[in-house]
């Protein structure tokens, strides 16, 4: 990754804020924008340890790939995956597990951009135009570009994306189609924003959102226990849907006081 700003494609307007440059922000990118950044801060304002919760979210994605890769699995579907950043799925992956497939999956026009720029040259690796909202198409594209075996079992991981779909859209159901359409063996991985113990950021934190993605009323907001149905069908992998802190640590030291990262992962396996 090279510390110079890229310059956006032309189809993006850089006058609007998008949820994934301003993840790129709180992580220390520079693939970011004024607007951007205005409205990340307005959110670190209401909660300063949304940098932490990002960050948190990224250290659960390298603990969870690298335990996929050591459970067999060698083909990986990223949705929704952000901008490309240090630690991405293909290279912890590939330091477990040489052969690993992966397809990254996302909607933004500057995400695709960059992930393209720097997997040019990666091999078994690929970059598809998807939105987690339309299952089928996502599939389906991911079968024509042929470096997903449907008759394998595969990981398909969804960080920090369910979030943000609204009770209104029925992710639920999307996360079945998927699961449906996966084969026994096949693992599901996310990750999810919680407010069990955050109420009162709830509003503030919603209504910002909701202005940068053009949905006024919608809300996504949820709890543990409501995050818990999109395993169904499922096994989940112990220790379970926990806060990520709890998840499989490299130490019990980055496991202390899990709930001021209010953010939920687990792992299932489809019997």
């Amino acid at each position: 990754m090279t510390d110079v700003p890229r310059r956006a494609p032309s189809d993006v307007d850089t006058s609007v804020a998008n949820v994934a440059r301003m993840n790129d922000y709180f992580l220390g990118g520079k693939d970011n924008f004024a607007v951007d950044r205005e409205a990340a801060e307005q959110l670190l304002a209401i909660a300063p340890e949304l940098k932490d919760i990002t960050e948190e979210n990224r250290d659960f994605l390298g603990r969870a790939v690298r335990f996929l890769a050591t459970q067999g699995i060698r083909q990986f579907i990223d949705i929704a995956t952000g901008l490309p950043t240090q630690r991405n799925t293909h290279e912890v992956a590939r330091s477990v597990a040489p052969d690993a497939r992966v397809v990254y999956v996302d909607k933004d026009p500057v995400v695709l951009s960059h992930a393209q720029a720097i997997l040019v040259d990666s091999p078994r690796t690929n970059v598809v135009e998807g939105d987690i909202m339309h299952p089928e198409a996502l599939f389906s594209d991911c079968r024509v570009h042929q470096l997903i075996d449907f008759d394998e079992p595969m990981a398909v991981l969804i960080f920090g994306a369910l979030h943000f779909i609204p009770h209104s859209d029925d992710p639920f159901k999307i996360v079945a189609w998927l699961r449906d359409a996966m084969p026994a063996g096949s693992y599901l991985a996310i990750s999810h924003a919680v407010f069990d113990t955050r109420p009162d950021v709830v509003d503030p934190i919603e209504d910002i959102y909701r202005a940068v993605l053009s949905r006024p009323g919608a809300s996504a907001a949820r709890t543990r226990e409501q995050v818990l149905p999109f395993f169904d069908g499922f096994e989940l992998v112990d220790p379970g849907l926990v806060y990520i802190r709890q998840w499989r640590p490299d130490n019990l030291l980055s496991a202390q006081a899990p709930e001021k990262v209010w953010m939920v992962g687990g792992i299932g396996r489809k019997p």
